[in-house]
């Protein structure tokens, strides 16, 4: 699947979830599969906690993160070695 089609997959519209971008068809923020995979979580358990999602929604959400980083950079205090 193209980075273009899973983008596809993700929705972000005013009047859905306060704006913020959602899967498509479901009210699953795109943050919270980023959020589960940061701390741990495998895509088996991200797709047994939230059954109507596949294993190309979460790739969709991973694109889209990727492509927010183009974007936007965040402050990282770098740890100095001792």
């Amino acid at each position: 699947m193209s980075k273009d089609e899973l983008l596809a997959r993700i929705s972000v519209n005013p009047g859905v979830c306060f704006g913020k971008p959602c899967i498509k068809g479901h009210r699953i923020w795109v943050s919270l599969v980023l959020d589960l995979l940061a701390g741990g979580w495998s895509h088996h358990e991200i797709l047994d906690n939230y059954p109507g999602l596949d294993d190309a929604d979460i790739l969709a959400c991973i694109a889209y993160g990727a492509e927010m980083t183009r974007e936007r950079y965040i402050d990282i205090e770098l740890a100095h070695s001792a």
